[in-house]
């Protein structure tokens, strides 16, 4: 696998776990494991969706598997200081899962196919570790989505810069819209795929600060040196763009962005 394409900073921490927090309700509210399951989070990263899950499903227990020790490390700690006790870590590759066939009950994955080159791939393993009757559940956003008001064309390049700088890595950062042929593909069946819209606005200032600005804006402002020395746009273009993704966060901004969700059965 190619290196994670928002890198393992500390500042990239902080905004995975301010868009797991911002948007709890709207990803995780119908997601709840039966007591007594044991569930597989795929690519848990630093467990900024582990949190939600634990206590979303106390009685079910979590193995938690990622292919970064620095990752890890973080979710441990992460685990340890919200006194999490249904959770375990591993590390392990999700090309090549340390795990026998049919391990678990649920599988659960999240922003974590689009920085795969074989999703495909990934599913069907994931489906391989499944017990018959078991469900998949993977979340993933789509960048082709967002749009905003005032529209601006300087933040659509800077958009583009990422999503292109995400293809370059064996990535796709559209691809909430392949959801439903990927798990169909893969062997899952009864698949359904559910479209989740974040729609931002002034009355809505949670969203505002922790959507728009503390996680959207700062993914992209993120790949900053790397769309300048790629020369992908120049200085001048994406200072303006930041700045334009920023403004919609005024009384007067809109923004939206739409994350998918799917889930398939193994029979």
């Amino acid at each position: 696998m190619k290196p994670y394409v928002h890198g393992y900073s500390e500042k990239e921490s902080c905004r995975l776990a301010d868009q797991a927090g911002t948007l709890t309700e709207l990803l995780h509210g119908d997601i709840g494991y039966p007591a007594g399951s044991r569930v597989l989070e795929a690519g848990c990263g630093v467990g900024a969706q582990t949190i939600t899950l634990s206590r979303s499903s106390p009685a079910a227990h979590f193995e938690c598997m990622d292919i970064s020790e620095v990752s890890l490390f973080a979710a441990q700690q992460m685990a340890a200081n919200q006194q999490l006790d249904n959770v375990t870590f591993r590390q392990g590759d999700i090309y090549h899962l340390p795990y026998r066939a049919g391990s678990f009950d649920h599988v659960f994955v999240c922003f974590v196919l689009e920085h795969l080159s074989d999703p495909l791939k990934a599913l069907a393993g994931l489906r391989r570790v499944l017990k018959p009757g078991g469900t998949l559940t993977v979340i993933e956003g789509d960048h082709g989505s967002y749009y905003c008001h005032p529209q601006s064309r300087a933040a659509d390049l800077t958009v583009q810069c990422l999503v292109t700088i995400q293809a370059n890595a064996g990535g796709d950062a559209r691809i909430g819209r392949r959801l439903y042929p990927l798990l169909s593909e893969a062997g899952y069946t009864d698949v359904a795929v559910s479209p989740r819209m974040v729609y931002v606005d002034a009355s809505r200032p949670a969203l505002v600060d922790g959507f728009t600005r503390k996680t959207f804006t700062v993914m992209v402002e993120g790949v900053r040196d790397q769309a300048l020395s790629m020369g992908l746009i120049d200085r001048q273009t994406w200072n303006q763009g930041i700045a334009d993704l920023y403004r919609t966060t005024q009384a007067d901004g809109t923004f939206c962005y739409t994350f998918f969700k799917g889930v398939g059965i193994k029979r």
